[in-house]
């Protein structure tokens, strides 16, 4: 049966290509991706580029010349660092975004792909979130800053859509994990911050380890190499001014998650939940029908299949991480 969709490689052939970002977690997977279609993008680093600065920016692109730019340079972290650095969550993410976006157009870039977050959703949406939602109430409190920052590119790509007829796409990715993901336990997400407590637990001999809040609110998480995929899928065929979300469609409690994690690194102990921290948004699910039908995107890889393989990449870390820790 012949493909509805075009050529991947076909998309790319003579453009330049920027990933902002290119260096993070997501970053590097988007760009091996990449490098699969025949694509050598460049990536900006912060020393070279702080994006929060105008100047910064205009010299990127002055220097690149980008046909396309994949933004995914985002200030990022968990409820904890979220509740520390909400201004500097609120201002980085935004300064980065709307002046790059901007800046992008004036530059005469075809095309600028954003990413948002699922933070960007109402704390009270209907399950599974669709898009149509976004707008029906305010973020769940301890990272809203971040989700709005970064729901403001959708209203600056919708509106520079309207009067300027930019093609700029907004894509809202569910939370991510796998390998390369950050294990900072000041600053990491749920999955990398559980694998590296079980770990260690297991390593020092601890017959229990803490997770944050009741155990009871759930979410989705999406495999980042799948990630990668619908963000390039999104490039090559979708143009539309609606939010497109990206995710797995598999919804998990944190408790379950906790045993889940617990049993794959082989820690035996208890697990005792903190009350005293939060939860967190109650749950999160999305609806992944418009990114199937816009640009042929579902994910290909299996909950415990990613654990598996974010586990195995994190212990075969452990010489390095151990001097960090």
């Amino acid at each position: 049966m012949e493909s509805i969709w075009p050529d991947s490689h076909a998309f790319w052939n003579g453009k330049r290509v920027v990933v902002t970002g290119g260096a993070g977690f997501l970053g590097s997977f988007v760009l091996e991706r990449l490098a699969a279609r025949g694509v050598e993008a460049f990536a900006p680093r912060k020393r070279d580029y702080d994006l929060v600065q105008a100047e910064a920016v205009r010299a990127l692109l002055a220097d690149a010349r980008p046909d396309v730019l994949i933004h995914l340079a985002a200030r990022v972290g968990g409820i904890g660092a979220n509740r520390e650095n909400p201004a500097s969550f609120f201002y980085d993410n935004l300064m980065m975004g709307v002046q790059l976006m901007d800046a992008a157009y004036r530059a005469q870039v075809s095309k600028f792909v954003a990413l948002g977050t699922v933070c960007a959703y109402p704390k009270i949406t209907p399950i599974p979130f669709q898009e149509d939602d976004l707008w029906e109430g305010y973020p769940e409190e301890t990272n809203a800053p971040y989700g709005l920052a970064k729901k403001m590119l959708l209203v600056q790509a919708q509106a520079y859509r309207q009067q300027y007829g930019y093609n700029a796409i907004f894509l809202l990715p569910t939370n991510l994990y796998g390998p390369r993901d950050n294990f900072n336990p000041e600053s990491s997400h749920v999955i990398p911050a559980l694998i590296r407590k079980c770990l260690e637990a297991q390593a020092g001999g601890a017959d229990e380890i803490v997770s944050w809040g009741t155990g009871s609110p759930t979410r989705e998480f999406l495999y980042v190499e799948d990630a990668a995929e619908g963000i390039l899928l999104a490039t090559e065929r979708f143009n539309g001014a609606e939010p497109v979300n990206l995710g797995s469609a598999y919804e998990i409690s944190i408790k379950d998650l906790v045993t889940t994690i617990a049993q794959l690194t082989g820690f035996t102990g208890r697990i005792v939940w903190d009350h005293t921290k939060p939860d967190g948004q109650p749950r999160r699910k999305l609806d992944t029908h418009r990114a199937e039908t816009a640009f042929g995107f579902h994910s290909q890889t299996t909950f415990e299949a990613g654990l598996r393989r974010t586990i195995e990449w994190y212990r075969a870390q452990q010489p390095a991480a151990a001097g960090a820790l």
